[in-house]
């Protein structure tokens, strides 16, 4: 299936190096491309793409009130954040309006192209550094306050010695690709690892494995002695 994607921001260069690279993959399509928010609303009703990489700073309609537009018209359409910022102050109102994940441009563009793919498929795709400080956050807020009665601790599966080791490192914030490349194993390999682990663990993306990972339970290895 070709994965149809609109391309928002108000550089120029920028838009044309991410449609060269987009016209690398097969499964790709770029259906439009727009300078700025007002015309990514316009386009993305007139073209119907299934995921859209969307610059946050823009001048006139930002990336983010883009975002709310599209999706209040299209809540089906996966909008990607594709920034030079990478701040608490962008990130939060990012995902906010609806945004499913938040990479940043100086991403690879194996990891560019991934997230796309993943963003269609119905993941949440963040870079690396974005990913460990989301993770941070949340961690942080599910830590047990005086005042809070203690939530009982999440039950431990049952994880195999690779699928711990690969459940470790996406809490460490690895994409796919750099943990293929620690383990010496292949990307679909890892996919294959993860998609178990999402299946064992009941978490529902990337970023609540990653916290799981890091939680009390984090998973009990059949190998460990």
């Amino acid at each position: 299936m070709t994965i149809r994607v609109m391309l928002v921001d108000d550089q120029h260069l920028v838009r044309a190096g991410l449609r060269m690279l987009c016209e690398t993959a097969a499964d790709l399509e770029v259906v439009a491309e727009a300078p700025g928010g007002a015309e990514a609303v316009r386009l993305a009703g007139r073209t119907e793409p299934d995921v859209i990489l969307m610059d946050l700073r823009m001048p006139g309609m930002d990336g983010i009130r883009a975002t709310t537009a599209i999706l209040a018209a299209r809540p089906g359409t996966r909008i990607l954040a594709l920034t030079t910022f990478d701040d608490d102050d962008h990130l939060y109102p990012a995902l906010a309006a609806g945004m499913c994940g938040f990479l940043v441009k100086d991403a690879s563009p194996t990891d560019l192209l991934d997230g796309i793919r993943r963003a269609a498929a119905g993941d949440r795709p963040f870079s690396p550094e974005v990913l460990r400080r989301v993770v941070d956050t949340a961690v942080a807020a599910r830590a047990p306050r005086p005042d809070r009665r203690t939530r009982p601790p999440a039950p431990e599966v049952e994880l195999t010695g690779r699928e711990a080791e690969v459940l470790r490192l996406v809490a460490e914030g690895l994409s796919n690709t750099e943990i293929a490349g620690h383990l010496h194993i292949g990307v679909t390999t890892v996919k294959t690892h993860i998609a178990n682990l999402l299946s064992k663990t009941g978490a529902g993306n990337r970023v609540k494995l990653a916290v799981y990972g890091l939680g009390p339970a984090g998973g009990r290895s059949e190998d460990r002695r």
